[in-house]
């Protein structure tokens, strides 16, 4: 799924670029509203977020255009104006959600998984049925899981990790091969992205993380989930 944010401050672009890969979505930045116009027109994005304040182009009226051209593609404004009338402006523009800096992370994952599960609700022709792994229920349309009458909240790599392991069970993947279909082939990955993703994973589903019987570790091959 693929993002496009758009925000003049480079740092806040770039921390907000970093929480959304982070997330596993696709990102595509632009410093600027011209920028943000011409990337929407050539990828078509599944969600935008923009800041307001930007440098020729504001984000209202980059929000306009996009929806004289789409009225679904759900928007996010995020920005430094707090005034309710500004909130009001950018939900009667048509925004589907409106972020305050300066954020927090988890604020803006929520918010941001919020949009997701409406995205994927609208594309209902590729919605992705729940599944199971021993007594963890996974439903992806959702981006949660439930264990043992606990719901559990997902990113959308998470579910897609889960999914790898759900189709292969069993089978040893590897590094590579968890970070090509998670990641995406040209990522680069750190030597511990996989394992702390694992961990994380593992204290949301595994009754006890430190034994896990989910997902296991096959030393210097992979991980394997164990039906």
């Amino acid at each position: 799924m693929r993002v496009l944010v758009a925000e003049d401050d480079r740092r806040t672009r770039e921390g907000l670029c970093e929480i959304l890969e982070a997330e596993g979505y696709e990102v595509l930045s632009a410093a600027d509203g011209k920028e943000a116009l011409e990337l929407f027109s050539r990828e078509r994005p599944d969600f935008v977020c923009l800041d307001i304040m930007m440098p020729g182009v504001s984000g209202y009226d980059v929000c306009r255009q996009i929806r004289a051209d789409d009225k679904r593609v759900p928007l996010i404004f995020i920005s430094a104006k707090s005034e309710e009338i500004d909130k009001v402006l950018g939900l009667e523009l048509g925004a589907d959600d409106f972020i305050v800096k300066p954020f927090g992370v988890k604020e803006v994952v929520a918010r941001i998984r919020a949009v997701t599960r409406r995205c994927i609700e609208a594309r209902g022709d590729v919605q992705q049925s729940p599944f199971s792994l021993k007594d963890v229920e996974v439903f992806p349309d959702q981006l949660r899981a439930r264990h043992r009458g606990h719901e559990i909240e997902l990113s959308l790599r998470e579910v897609g990790i889960l999914d790898l392991f759900h189709r292969n069970p069993g089978v040893v993947l590897d590094r590579n091969t968890i970070f090509n279909e998670c990641w995406g082939q040209n990522y680069l990955p750190s030597s511990r992205t996989l394992d702390q993703h694992i961990s994380k994973l593992r204290k949301k589903i595994e009754s006890d993380p430190k034994e896990p019987q989910i997902i296991k570790t096959v030393h210097g091959a992979g991980y394997r989930f164990e039906e």
